[in-house]
């Protein structure tokens, strides 16, 4: 490899994780007003959306010119594609969050819906899935990210508890239907994260093996 195209390499996965911290913040953000079910720092949310969609483009664009320009091939051509993928994962999980904060906003002027007794779990659960796998790919740890996807039933047996929960306040209480409408949606785009984050760690064990893991962890009978 030239020294030219580490160095790239090395910007760009510099930017990957700078756009990964953001995003992080954006998902603590959404959930801790989700939580409190509150809209104070909504604003602050919405204001990192724009630099996170003008960071993908950018993101995007120097994978590109990397791919003319130095033509990698092998390990580094799976760098180059996994910075790519891993960029729209974190971009779509952004759009994630600021939805969770316009499910808040909605809720501001309902009933106050009690917090489902997972919700807490499965906020940190799903933050956690998102930093291990990007830590897994600073790291080059295919084990750590096959960790990572074996978390994801548990966010989806937390959101089916959360689910359930939630069916049975609309029920007991009619006039809390459309406050828990909206934080069942909410609960709906924490799972999504969750799936983004299994993306982002299976793209990682690509990287590091050179097989294309994703969706194998679903068939019957495999493992992740």
């Amino acid at each position: 490899m030239s020294k030219h195209l580490e160095r790239d390499l090395e910007l760009l996965e510099r930017d990957v994780l700078a756009q990964s911290s953001i995003v992080e913040d954006m998902i603590r953000t959404a959930t801790r007003c989700l939580r409190d079910q509150s809209t104070e720092a909504l604003s602050d949310l919405a204001a990192l959306e724009p630099k996170v969609n003008a960071r993908e483009v950018r993101i995007e664009e120097e994978c590109l010119k990397i791919l003319a320009l130095h033509q990698p091939v092998a390990t580094d051509l799976r760098r180059v594609a996994t910075i790519l993928k891993i960029n729209a994962d974190l971009e779509r999980i952004g759009d994630l969050a600021v939805n969770i904060g316009e499910r808040v906003r909605s809720m501001a002027e309902l009933p106050v819906v009690p917090a489902p007794a997972g919700l807490d779990e499965m906020t940190s659960v799903t933050i956690e899935m998102v930093r291990d796998a990007l830590d897994a790919f600073v790291e080059l740890d295919a084990d750590a990210a096959r960790a990572v996807g074996k978390r994801d039933d548990i966010v989806d047996d937390l959101n089916h508890d959360v689910i359930n929960e939630l069916h049975a306040v609309m029920q007991a209480q009619p006039s809390l239907v459309e406050p828990a409408v909206h934080l069942f949606s909410a609960t709906r785009h924490l799972e999504r994260i969750a799936d983004h984050a299994t993306n982002i760690a299976e793209d990682v064990m690509y990287l590091v093996e050179g097989e294309i893991a994703r969706h194998r962890h679903r068939q019957a009978g495999a493992e992740f």
